[in-house]
């Protein structure tokens, strides 16, 4: 039987973040057995690890699949597998080696012990959408255009994987997320979009945000780090934040599990640097 561990990342208790299903021995495996594996743990994503072909002990094959389909990359399962791993084998450096590319991870402890983890995304980039496809998107969530912020134009932005990014002029329209699923999955499909990432912006460095996800199968994404590593970059390119800069997402606050992502830009690193903590859930 195959051990199938359940964590949360982004929060430090299980109540809140987003839940992820960690398998740290996934040898054997085939595409169909962690398909139906992610289907029946019924999280967004589940990882699976395999070990390196390579003699370093503390690099590893990672995989995510979500209830439906593989998905290249996933932030939250990152962070969750890293500290369940660090539980095990001690914390440091991890480098876990994805379809989207190379993810090195760090994780540390605070004084009271609780982890941290780090990781560092593939470089990223941005596009503005196309007309046609933004009109979609928009009545797909039933939102109007007079209802975006204008300061922060949309963008499909890319850190692993691709991510509509679409700014709410105000915290109600945000709040009020009730979509047509089979109409934005479609849309999705046709643009090999991972979520979408609502935004509303509550300071300079302070944002709160959505991730509808029909794609995989999943209403909505509780803590999304991979879309945070990809509004990151786009925030960066457009001038949103300085290019040192520290950003906070609130995410799965309207969905009562809510997390905390730090996004981290640093001079001359082209990467983007999600942090956060994650907890076991029995």
């Amino acid at each position: 039987m195959t051990d199938v561990l359940r964590y949360t990342a982004f929060s430090a208790t299980p109540e809140g973040g987003n839940p992820a299903g960690v398998v740290l021995d996934a040898q054997g495996l085939d595409d169909a057995r962690q398909l139906a594996i992610a289907a029946e743990v019924g999280y967004s994503e589940t990882a699976f690890l395999v070990p390196s072909d390579t003699e370093d002990t503390r690099t590893f094959g990672i995989r995510y699949f979500s209830p439906e389909a593989e998905v290249a990359f996933c932030g939250h399962a990152t962070i969750a597998t890293a500290v369940a791993l660090a539980e095990r084998i001690g914390p440091g450096d991890v480098l876990f080696e994805s379809p989207a590319g190379p993810i090195p991870v760090s994780v540390t402890r605070d004084a009271e012990g609780t982890p941290l983890a780090t990781l560092s995304s593939v470089a990223p980039h941005s596009a503005p959408p196309e007309r046609a496809d933004l009109d979609e998107a928009l009545a797909a969530l039933g939102w109007k255009e007079d209802e975006l912020d204008p300061d922060i134009p949309p963008r499909v932005a890319f850190a692993g994987n691709n991510h509509l990014v679409l700014a709410a002029a105000t915290r109600e329209r945000l709040a009020a997320l009730d979509y047509d699923f089979e109409r934005l999955k479609s849309l999705m499909v046709r643009l090999d979009l991972t979520t979408l990432q609502l935004v509303w912006r509550e300071s300079a460095d302070v944002f709160h945000v959505r991730d509808p996800f029909p794609v995989g199968g999943v209403v909505e994404d509780a803590a999304t780090g991979a879309a945070a590593a990809a509004f990151g970059g786009y925030a960066r390119e457009s001038g949103l934040v300085p290019e040192d800069a520290r950003l906070t997402l609130h995410q799965g606050d309207d969905m009562g599990r809510p997390g905390v992502l730090t996004v981290e830009l640093r001079p001359g690193d082209p990467r983007v640097h999600v942090s956060g903590t994650a907890t076991r859930i029995a």
